[in-house]
């Protein structure tokens, strides 16, 4: 039986590939079949150089309100040896490119700890944010126990985890959960600006170099030793002068460079 929530993929002329949960009937809930095809669109934009940002979001009025608990999708709920808390592989941080979650509606659950994944997030500012499975019996997944503690801290992290509450996205943006709250209509156009702006602007190496550091559990001295590594990589390249010519010069950079240059895939 097919999933009721499909996977779609579209890449505009810019270089963003927009990636859209698709089953708005259900509210965009997810199966494992859902949830493999996520991190197969993921590798797609990972290894496709004319992707240069990536933008997750839901169709219609969610972005996704949880697991599909219905009896269909029985086989979700019953673990077999090869059993993963973390179903979507790659998750978004290991992605070579700026991933925004557009987070046009409730996010419930895995549809919260999918976002979490991200780089950025915009939400809808009434929208329901919540991730719940203390109340259902379960924990959190998606490591939902390292991005959340890691982007907000172990006081707001332990206060969605272990008490399930639900949030507002206004309530979420000003908990440092999600960076913007916004009206829900406005909030996958306001993601996708920002991701043609760094389709654009931003050079592909530099990203996946940053992006690699930012989510790398590292200490101080490491972190040093790392982005002198990078700008051992950068330093004195086709893309580092071009970045210079182009501020001077007033122009769009013409980048040659990919995100696979000095990163290895996920």
């Amino acid at each position: 039986m097919a999933d009721v929530t499909e996977v779609r993929v579209d890449v505009d002329a810019a270089g963003v590939a927009v990636i859209t949960l698709d089953g708005p009937e259900r509210l965009n809930t997810l199966s494992g079949g859902a949830l493999r095809a996520l991190g197969a669109a993921y590798r797609r934009c990972d290894a496709d150089d004319a992707v240069r940002a990536v933008v997750l979001t839901g169709a219609g009025r969610a972005f996704c309100a949880g697991a599909d608990l219905s009896p269909r999708a029985a086989a979700f709920a019953a673990p077999k040896g090869d059993f993963t808390a973390s179903p979507v592989q790659p998750p978004a941080w290991r992605v070579r490119k700026l991933v925004i979650a557009a987070v046009n509606g409730h996010a419930i659950g895995i549809g919260l700890t999918v976002a979490l994944q991200c780089d950025v997030r915009f939400v809808a500012e009434d929208a329901k944010v919540a991730v719940p499975q203390v109340r259902r019996g379960m924990v959190g997944d998606c490591q939902s126990h390292f991005t959340l503690r890691r982007a907000v801290g172990l006081a707001v992290a332990a206060e969605l985890l272990l008490t399930g509450r639900t949030l507002t996205g206004r309530e979420a943006a000003d908990r440092g959960i999600a960076s913007r709250a916004l009206p829900a209509s406005d909030v996958l156009p306001a993601a996708l600006t920002l991701a043609r702006e760094v389709a654009t602007e931003a050079n592909p190496a530099s990203v996946a170099l940053s992006k690699r550091l930012l989510w790398a559990d590292l200490d101080a001295d490491a972190v040093e030793r790392e982005e002198t590594r990078a700008h051992l990589a950068l330093l004195g390249t086709d893309d580092a002068k071009e970045g210079a010519a182009a501020w001077r010069e007033r122009r769009p950079p013409r980048w040659t460079s990919s995100a696979g240059d000095h990163v290895d895939p996920a």
